[in-house]
């Protein structure tokens, strides 16, 4: 169990082992805090430990994901040991997702980008015409999920997935890959109308999601039929109380000390964090396709789906939330939880339900 958690605000979130300062050790059973306690600080900041057991309200599988013992010492790992590890569990999920999802996934390029065409091994004849295009997530410097994403919803949704691999931070940082997603979009747009298209990400490709959606509406294009935005922030300025709260894998493994600066500082660059494309919390959200969001109940990025979505609410727009119990950030990517395949039925079926037939 970790030290005392402070909610304030969480250093850079999807990169946390490349950027935070490290523990000298991780945290022993005999240093582990073992009852509950709580302060409150003279500026409010909450100074807790608490005793969370595992809950049986979900799966055996889930259950022992949860309960699996990650120390919280964060050890040194550069950009390209990151992108190797990166790149190897993307290979492990294509090959454990096409075992129960069959499909053909071939590498090509549209519009000069780079992508991932995954066909599944039947498509009814009314989607034959019916596009998704997926924006992985990664946390901006990496794909570790064109594959965990396309291919469980191309087979359920039984649609051609296109998965966008977009140009990467720290090397292209926004609004690159923005702009490659729209490159592919406008070429699609040639030969599909709008409404036989969605677009949806998970994590980076969920906070892109939102982004590529303000651009279009910024630059007068039609909009896809509805977008998925699964675990992702619309406000780079302002983290929310997941992030202090929660590291990637929930309550086990590092988490970073609160900082006062944005994270994902290599992803923003330049940019203003309150820019409503960066950040479309700040932006003119009429007029957007429905969108369907999810999270779990311990997603670092928890806070942040569901304030996007309640912007989402306040401007008109048709929102769901889906959140997961007690199951941490884009769970959806592990193949072996019943919850993952649940969920993936739940997207694909809400995107399908949306373009026009």
């Amino acid at each position: 169990m970790r030290p005392a958690l402070r909610l304030s605000i969480l250093a850079p979130l999807f990169a946390s082992a490349l950027l935070a300062a490290q523990q000298a050790a991780p945290t022993t059973a005999s240093q582990a805090p073992n009852t509950d306690t709580s302060y409150i600080d003279e500026q409010g900041t909450a100074h807790v430990t608490r005793m969370v057991p595992v809950p049986q309200t979900i799966s055996p599988e889930a259950q022992q994901m949860i309960a699996r013992a990650v120390p919280d010492q964060a050890p040194p790992e550069t950009l390209a040991e990151r992108r190797a590890r990166t790149d190897a569990s993307t290979e492990a999920a294509r090959i454990a997702w096409t075992k129960i999802c069959p499909n053909h996934i071939t590498d090509d390029k549209i519009a000069g980008v780079p992508v991932r065409i995954v066909i599944p091994d039947e498509i009814p004849p009314a989607n034959r015409d019916k596009v998704f295009i997926n924006i992985h997530g990664g946390g901006f410097n990496s794909d570790s999920g064109s594959y965990s994403e396309s291919i469980p919803i191309a087979s359920y949704a039984g649609v051609k997935v296109v998965a966008v691999l977009y140009r990467l931070a720290p090397e292209h940082p926004f609004p690159a890959g923005i702009n490659d997603v729209i490159s592919v979009y406008k070429e699609l747009l040639k030969t599909h109308t709008p409404r036989h298209i969605v677009i949806y990400g998970t994590s980076a490709g969920a906070i892109m999601t939102g982004e590529v959606a303000v651009k279009l509406k910024q630059l007068s294009l039609p909009q896809p039929a509805a977008l998925g935005i699964f675990s992702g922030i619309g406000d780079f300025a302002r983290p929310g109380d997941s992030t202090a709260l929660f590291s990637l894998r929930g309550l086990a493994g590092h988490l970073d000390p609160p900082v006062s600066t944005p994270h994902d500082p290599y992803y923003i660059g330049a940019a203003d964090p309150r820019d409503p494309v960066l950040s479309p919390i700040y932006a003119d959200l009429h007029g957007l396709p429905p969108a369907l969001f999810v999270t779990g109940t311990r997603d670092a990025l928890l806070s942040g789906t569901v304030n996007l979505d309640r912007a989402f609410l306040r401007a008109g727009v048709d929102a769901r939330l889906v959140v997961f119990d007690a199951l941490p950030h884009a769970f959806w990517y592990n193949a072996t939880l019943p919850e993952s395949v649940e969920a993936a039925h739940i997207m694909a079926k809400f995107l399908l339900a949306h373009v026009s037939p």
